[in-house]
């Protein structure tokens, strides 16, 4: 299994990180040892002092795919949740200034969180889909896939460009604006149509 990571994927994020608008999906890659593991609390890695949530719609692959047509790409997922892409924004801007990958700072061990995945006949579209995340109970950040610089399905036909797809790949489309640190006992919790599909303390 792979985890390929879009970012830069709505507007208002890209603003309140005073980045550039991107031309085309911004890609990148988690390994399979960056998935947290159910029922294991996220702990804050020592390298970092600013880990931010990054709550995501993801989708799951359901069979081999390359050179994938967008007309096309709904055959490639039937389930769909939401998950966090834990980002060690400190390490990240000292890459960044840099001009180096990012990798440390997105794909260190436990950084994605994978919530319980549903049915998407249980949805009218994906391409409005809600989603929130709760910290300790308060919603800090909310989106809505209609948003999407880039659709789902856009999103599966471009990366299929570069990688193949295979079953069980995971796909996190990018992050709403509300971004912000973790603390130790927070509490956060993924919602997709006001359905809970995961919880998750740090530690």
């Amino acid at each position: 299994m792979k985890i390929i990571c879009i970012g830069r994927n709505y507007v208002k994020h890209i603003e309140e990180l005073q980045n550039e608008r991107p031309d085309e999906p911004v890609v990148f890659m988690k390994p399979d040892s960056a998935v947290l593991l159910k029922q294991h609390p996220f702990v804050i890695p020592e390298f970092s002092e600013d880990i931010h949530h990054e709550i995501e719609l993801i989708v799951k692959i359901n069979k081999v795919g390359k050179y994938i047509e967008p007309k096309f790409a709904h055959k490639y997922y039937d389930e769909i949740s939401v998950g966090i892409d834990f980002t060690a924004r400190d390490l990240q801007q000292k890459l960044k200034d840099k001009g180096l990958p990012w990798e440390k700072a997105k794909a260190f061990d436990g950084s994605a969180v994978i919530g319980e995945f549903v049915s998407k006949e249980k949805f009218q579209s994906v391409d409005n889909l809600n989603f929130e995340l709760t910290n300790n109970g308060k919603t800090v950040q909310s989106g809505n896939s209609s948003l999407m610089l880039w659709k789902i399905d856009e999103l599966i036909a471009n990366v299929s460009q570069y990688f193949t797809l295979k079953i069980g790949d995971i796909i996190f489309t990018g992050t709403p604006e509300g971004v912000a640190q973790v603390k130790p006992n927070d509490i956060l919790e993924g919602f997709l149509n006001k359905q809970k599909l995961f919880k998750i303390q740090v530690k």
